[in-house]
């Protein structure tokens, strides 16, 4: 502790004193966070079971919530305690992990802590999502084959697009293009071709015998009209 002055030292258990009266005194005359009775007797209910769900929904955030304040209070006195009893013992200021004197900036900011920044064990944010994710992500996770030169078959995006055809929550107004105004036009790969290869697959028929060569009128020819590679001679009206 050579490199903190009495000063120093005295200041910073003040601070640590004064906030660990000060979570005391909150823990206290808030029952800790009103944990201290049953979830029942907080929302005033005989019974929980005959709430509407949505009204029970908020009680148990509520609750979650509270439990989640308490645990961090209880482990910021856990981390005060430390550093008064590393004050007593003379080992205050002093990184647990390296040896190394933490820098007085340092204490000063967090005076609870026992680390310096480089060795601090909670630097990083823990890792607390479910694991299934792992298999979500990218989206469809593991059953998109599109970028996979050796797989054109039914896919989890092509089992997906179906469900979407069926219509989502989302709306025209919730997309990110600027240029939507169209449910089906919010669709994944909404332009994507169904059934064919090339885009006049979608409007030249033939019969039986592949004879006749026929141009069925549509969206999809107009849309093959309007496009830089149409070939208006496909129309047998072009040709009268």
């Amino acid at each position: 502790m050579t490199h903190l002055t009495v000063q120093q030292l005295s200041e910073l258990r003040a601070r640590l004193e004064k906030d660990r009266d000060t979570i005391q005194h909150r823990l206290q005359n808030n029952e800790h966070y009103g944990l201290d009775e049953s979830m029942r007797d907080g929302s005033g209910e005989l019974s929980e079971n005959d709430n509407h769900p949505g009204d029970a929904a908020t009680d148990l955030y509520n609750r979650s919530m509270d439990i989640s304040l308490l645990e961090r209070d209880e482990h910021e006195l856990d981390d005060i305690e430390a550093a008064l009893s590393a004050m007593d013992n003379g080992t205050y200021g002093i990184c647990k992990a390296s040896g190394e004197p933490i820098p007085f900036e340092r204490l000063s900011a967090i005076p609870s802590t026992l680390y310096c920044k480089e060795h601090n064990p909670r630097q990083n944010a823990p890792f607390t999502r479910p694991v299934e994710e792992e298999l979500l992500s990218p989206p469809f996770g593991r059953t998109s084959l599109d970028e996979r030169d050796d797989q054109n078959g039914f896919d989890g995006e092509d089992a997906w697009q179906i469900v979407e055809s069926w219509g989502t929550s989302n709306s025209p107004a919730m997309a990110e293009g600027n240029n939507i105004d169209s449910y089906n036009d919010m669709e994944i790969e909404a332009d994507e071709l169904e059934g064919c290869v090339e885009p006049w697959e979608n409007f030249i028929a033939t019969d039986i015998a592949g004879n006749n060569l026929i141009v069925v009128p549509g969206r999809s020819y107009q849309r093959y009209l309007d496009s830089d590679e149409a070939t208006h001679s496909l129309d047998p009206l072009d040709e009268d």
